[in-house]
């Protein structure tokens, strides 16, 4: 089944740090762009940062220098470093990839999202 896994959500305290991880299954291949994006309660979804096979990178504003994002692409996985965390970094974080299935052909896939709550 072709998916997104995301890991490392979690409660944390403002001015921390915190790492979330993200894993295509294997079923998706050929994935040009994955990326995070989040939504907090009661606001639109945004982009938090998204980097290519190639390895260009682009941040949100609002964690730009706070943010550093990396993948590896043979193993299909990515992973989000937040530093000096503030409450309104809280909000739902979505993995998402750009890829190809046999199924289904090139689509964007989401994962379920994870939870980060930052305490102040």
């Amino acid at each position: 089944q072709a998916q997104l896994t995301e890991s490392g959500g979690g409660l944390v305290q403002a001015g921390g740090s915190l790492r979330l991880s993200c894993i295509a299954s294997a079923s998706i291949f050929s994935i040009n762009s994955m990326g995070w994006h989040r939504q907090a309660p009661g606001k639109q979804r945004e982009l938090v940062a998204v980097i290519t096979s190639g390895g260009h990178v682009i941040y949100g504003d609002s964690v730009k220098g706070r943010a550093t994002i990396s993948r590896d692409n043979a193993k299909n996985t990515m992973v989000l470093q937040m530093n000096s965390l503030k409450p309104e970094d809280t909000g739902t974080y979505y993995c998402t990839a750009d890829g190809n299935t046999v199924e289904e052909g090139y689509r964007e896939f989401w994962g379920q999202g994870t939870l980060v709550t930052v305490s102040s």
